[in-house]
């Protein structure tokens, strides 16, 4: 049984940097996907906390893409490159919405840092996820789109009353 999320982790946020892709040169690309990747892995840890879910997910697969590119305006095929439907189908809905979450409210990103912590994903090794909750000036310019409230509305609000129930906030940030 496959019990770790990188195709999963990989996929999603590779579906965040297309629809949201990086403004600038390789530099920019570069630090567009940390941060996606930051994102996504956090968001992936929160919805699969342990290596028995990430397994399950592995047999039952997470579902794929098309209700995120609808939402995102991507349906249309001519969006898509010849590898479409193989990394597709790794997307997770859920985790991409929770991602456009902490991608787009540092305050939500922080907790969610805080609460995969302790996990059995993080179990005896040191991560830090600057990128997402502490981004500088050159992070949020490469990755303008991506971190924009208002362009990733539409994918935020798929999920984002799940993830604010989950880390216990209040409406205050669901606003």
């Amino acid at each position: 049984m496959l019990s770790d999320l990188s195709p999963l982790i990989a996929a999603t946020a590779r579906w965040l940097t297309c629809a949201y892709p990086p403004a600038g040169g390789a530099l920019a690309s570069a630090l567009c996907d940390v941060q996606a990747r930051q994102a996504v892995t956090v968001a992936a840890w929160l919805r699969y906390p342990t290596q028995v879910d990430a397994a399950l997910v592995g047999i039952a697969g997470p579902g794929g893409s098309a209700r995120l590119d609808w939402v995102a305006g991507l349906d249309d095929p001519a969006h898509r490159d010849a590898d479409a439907h193989a990394w597709r189908t790794w997307v997770d809905e859920v985790v991409a919405s929770w991602a456009a979450c902490l991608l787009t409210d540092p305050e939500l990103a922080a907790l969610a840092v805080a609460a995969v912590g302790g996990s059995d994903h993080s179990a005896g090794t040191p991560v830090a996820f600057r990128r997402l909750v502490a981004p500088d000036d050159t992070d949020r310019r490469a990755a303008a789109l991506l971190r924009h409230p208002d362009l990733l509305a539409p994918v935020t609000a798929l999920h984002q009353d799940q993830l604010v129930m989950l880390l216990g906030t209040g409406p205050a940030l669901t606003a």
